[in-house]
């Protein structure tokens, strides 16, 4: 009887192991192939995303710029970015800042702004205003560091979707 008992532990244990084995190497695939794709990716479109990265941030801020400023309130971001060329877009950008530096607080918090309304322009306009005003919170109460991490991030991952 206590063999018997010892055997069935012994089962279970082994069934537990092997299924915590198969279920990791199944894991260990499933990443394999996300490294794989991600790599691919990486070769074929990163030159180009590594390019459309500044044109996204410029355009970020210049959104975000005329929407405070209430400067230009038909323009939207995918317009600046696939309309215009660099240079003009960023002369547009140093005619709205009006002497503050890119570099400034200022601009980054136009940046994120633009980035995040973007974002959030397929939601309904109520919910959109009351995610905005979140951000707005969240942008006042973040370090320069976090707010310049958001922003990278945000940029990085809104310049995929102009990937042509």
């Amino acid at each position: 009887m206590q063999q018997s008992k010892l055997y069935k532990r012994f089962f279970s244990l082994y069934w537990v192991i092997s299924v915590a084995v198969s279920f990791s190497s199944a894991l260990h695939a499933e990443q394999s192939q996300t490294l794989d794709r991600d790599q691919w990716l990486k070769a074929r479109f990163g030159a180009q995303h590594d390019a459309l990265i500044p044109i996204v941030a410029v355009a970020d801020m210049l959104y975000g710029c005329q929407q405070t400023k209430h400067a230009d309130n038909s323009v939207n971001i995918k317009s600046l970015i696939t309309q215009l060329d660099k240079n003009n877009l960023a002369e547009k950008l140093i005619a709205c800042l009006a002497g503050e530096s890119l570099k400034s607080d200022e601009a980054l918090n136009y940046g994120l702004t633009g980035c995040f309304n973007e974002q959030f322009a397929h939601l309904p306009l109520a919910e959109k205003q009351q995610k905005m005003a979140l951000v707005s919170k969240a942008i006042n109460g973040l370090s320069r560091v976090e707010r310049q991490k958001s922003f990278t991030q945000c940029v990085t991952e809104q310049a995929i979707h102009y990937l042509r």
